[in-house]
């Protein structure tokens, strides 16, 4: 089993910034893929942006050229660095791993989510 801590969520007035972090923990044989998703009110869960155990990046057209994915293997911890903040990004933020086994499986985890809101 994996835990996934979240922080770093808050409230912030447009053109602010704030920075999440999501640190996994516990039965860790490999992390893939770690990503951010978020879920504003009435809305589908959307993929914020993700990177890959090698470095690669993806991001929603919404926040390229605002947020940055980072992560730091030696602490199994993934950052989302978001600047320029609108209140369009107000929304609970959840952090998502995937992790590899000797047996060549795969399983997902899900943070318990960090509110960030953006007053206007």
């Amino acid at each position: 089993q994996v835990q996934l801590v979240e922080s770093g969520g808050g409230l912030v007035q447009a053109g602010g910034s704030l920075r999440l972090s999501c640190a996994a923990s516990g039965n860790i044989f490999s992390i893939d893929t770690m990503g951010w998703y978020r879920q504003a009110p009435g809305k589908q869960r959307e993929l914020v942006a993700a990177i890959s155990s090698g470095g690669s990046t993806n991001y929603a057209d919404s926040v390229k050229g605002r947020f940055t994915i980072s992560r730091d293997n030696a602490k199994n911890t993934v950052y989302l660095q978001m600047n320029s903040l609108k209140p369009e990004d107000t929304a609970v933020y959840y952090c998502n791993v995937r992790t590899l086994y000797s047996d060549n499986t795969a399983t997902y985890y899900w943070g318990q989510g960090t509110q960030v809101t953006v007053s206007s």
